[in-house]
């Protein structure tokens, strides 16, 4: 299984971004999700999937982040709007196929993982 994250760039605070997860191998399943790390920072969870379709957000991303995916299941997206400068950070795709509901914000609980995607945003 591999995922390719793509999309960051380096945009102002306000600006619009839309990241992408391409997966192959397998299709998106169980637990899918948007993590991000920051410079000195632990990597934190974003957004995601479960297993049943329900989506979740970290609280600082509410309202402004929507997560969804393609009808076949092999690309995630994240759309990302009124970007903050707090926002800046590499962004990681990751797959948990045993979808754990009570690990889904915990990025230890995910076996596959994109390369990252650089989010830059100057203030």
């Amino acid at each position: 299984v591999q995922l390719q994250a793509s999309g960051g760039g380096l945009v102002q605070a306000g600006d619009s971004l839309r990241l992408s997860c391409a997966a192959s191998g397998r299709t998106f399943s169980g637990s899918v999700g948007w993590f991000r790390q920051a410079p000195g920072k632990e990597r934190e969870f974003v957004a995601g999937f479960w297993r049943n379709g329900n989506t979740f957000y970290a609280d600082s991303v509410k309202g402004r982040f929507t997560i969804s995916r393609d009808n076949s299941k092999t690309t995630l997206y994240l759309q990302m709007n009124n970007l903050k400068p707090e926002d800046a950070a590499v962004y990681y795709c990751a797959m948990s196929p045993r979808g754990i509901y009570s690990t889904l914000k915990m990025p230890s609980s995910y076996d596959y993982w994109g390369q990252g995607t650089l989010v830059t945003v100057s203030s």
